[in-house]
């Protein structure tokens, strides 16, 4: 099939119907947009992760979302373009093997699978950690975090087993519960008048930022957006996947970043100019008290229940999205091909879905022996992997712009989405993960230069996949033709995407 052809159809690409490898779907827009926010977990986001931006960020941390906002609808331009033009599952895999090469493309693959197996580890000890304190606050008994781990892990890997839709139906109904307590907040600061000093706008004043750290507030802005860069993983289980991704891409970005701007705003404001303070003092407490205070009591409490359920569907959709690696990385033979089975009636990747669950289970066993306490060791997994999606994401804005450089812009496109947007991105991401490792000790927990050590996780899982690409172009080149063509398998001339002439 030639490159135009499966350009006219989306859905060229896909394996016929019957075959035993091919998964389905019919999500719309509303059920891959959720499916994939709920990775970004926004309760946990609003409650754990604002009052950090604020404590870094200082006054000015609504206007450092705002600019997150923006940041990342340039990157999703140059993402979406690429959807529309390469209708290929695999998303960071596909586009970058299409832009920088099958070495480099498989050695992302592996980055991939890799980081969204630390995300998904560091979810559970997250969860059981939260879910004993929670209890024994309310007067119950001590009872150790890694039972609730292993409840919890049991859970998300028995979910993941079936079709996405009912995943996808869980997630919609917990993203809906979770985002109704950030409007309830939202509309009690709003019937409050405000905090202290009543409503101002300084938070957005440009001049607001030079009273905390911009580039250590954005790296905590950015961080929590991440989940929206899966929608092209789920290609084949989407209606009309020409029109869904891009919706769900835009949706997604659009829809955090506002719910993320206005919350941060408003939470400043609860606190008025205290709010710096409050966050420094205690972050953990700051949205649940302030929710508490505002609307009613038993919503602090409500909060953190809702933040274990945020981590628990968090965790259902980072499984997803890894065990969709292991699949197409199956139909590459890549990886074995049994990872490449789809379940005969569930039509879910289950093989590739019960390796997550056995490969995270063995990530975790010998790190909960080695920490029983389980300190800092979800910060630990969560941060690590999400050092390694944000490289993915420079490099897939980058292969974006290489792509159509040989390519020519298409007829539908324009200089901005195919060479701008993603050079703009570049440079936000590209700073972003520069912060990420200067500031290590923030994103992972420790002291300063402590646990810079684990970035040789990220680093060898990449040099590993580039290693493994190798050795398939010079012993294998049956297998090197069909990288980075999760569907296929049809050969490919050159390690490169050949340009055609406009």
């Amino acid at each position: 099939m030639s490159s135009d052809a499966a350009e006219a159809n989306p859905r060229a690409t896909t394996l016929q119907p019957g075959s035993d490898t091919e998964l389905s779907g019919r999500m719309g827009v509303s059920s891959l947009m959720l499916t994939v926010l709920a990775f970004s977990a926004p309760i946990a986001a609003v409650a754990g992760f604002i009052p950090f931006c604020i404590q870094f960020g200082g006054p000015g941390a609504s206007l450092i979302f705002a600019v997150a906002t923006v940041s990342l609808l340039l990157f999703a331009v140059g993402y979406v373009t690429m959807t529309k033009h390469l209708p290929r599952p695999g998303s960071f895999y596909a586009f970058i093997s299409a832009g920088l090469g099958k070495v480099t493309g498989l050695g992302s693959a592996f980055l991939a699978v890799v980081s969204y197996l630390l995300m998904l580890g560091g979810c559970f000890p997250f969860i059981g950690m939260t879910l004993t304190e929670l209890i024994t606050s309310m007067g119950g008994p001590e009872t150790p975090w890694w039972l609730w781990t292993i409840i919890a892990w049991a859970l998300v890997s028995v979910l993941c087993y079936f079709h996405i839709e009912v995943s996808a139906k869980i997630l919609s109904v917990a993203m809906v519960l979770e985002v109704a307590i950030v409007v309830i907040f939202n509309v009690a600061v709003l019937l409050h008048g405000g905090g202290p000093d009543g409503f101002t706008a300084a938070p957005f004043n440009p001049a607001s930022l030079s009273q905390g750290d911009i580039g250590v507030g954005l790296l905590f802005a950015i961080m929590i957006f991440l989940g929206f860069e899966a929608t092209a993983v789920f290609r084949d289980e989407v209606r009309d996947p020409g029109t869904t991704i891009p919706r769900a891409t835009y949706g997604a970005v659009a829809f955090v970043g506002v719910l993320y701007t206005v919350s941060c705003y408003l939470l400043t404001t609860a606190y008025g100019s205290n709010a710096v303070q409050a966050a420094t003092d205690d972050p953990k407490m700051m949205f649940p008290s302030a929710i508490g205070h505002l609307a009613a009591g038993f919503f602090t409490q409500l909060t953190f229940m809702m933040i274990i359920t945020s981590e628990l569907a968090a965790a259902i959709s980072v499984h997803n999205v890894a065990s969709r690696y292991f699949y197409n990385l199956g139909h590459d033979k890549a990886l074995p091909s049994f990872f490449a089975k789809v379940h005969p009636r569930h039509h879910s990747p289950a093989r590739a879905s019960v390796a997550v669950a056995i490969v995270v289970a063995a990530l975790l066993i010998p790190l909960s022996i080695a920490n029983p306490e389980g300190e800092g060791l979800d910060a630990q997994l969560f941060g690590l992997g999400t050092v390694g999606i944000l490289t993915l994401m420079a490099l897939v804005s980058f292969a974006v712009i290489v792509w159509f450089s040989r390519r020519g812009i298409p007829a539908d496109a324009n200089i901005f989405k195919c060479y701008i947007a993603p050079a703009l991105a570049i440079l936000t991401l590209g700073a972003t993960v520069i912060l990420s490792v200067l500031h290590f000790d923030l994103v992972v927990g420790g002291e300063p230069g402590q646990n810079l050590g684990l970035l040789i996780v990220l680093a060898a899982s990449l040099v590993i996949g580039a290693g493994v690409a190798l050795y398939f172009r010079s012993a294998r080149p049956h297998i090197f033709a069909r990288l980075g063509r999760a569907d296929t398998g049809q050969p490919e001339s050159a390690d490169a995407v050949t340009p055609t002439r406009m």
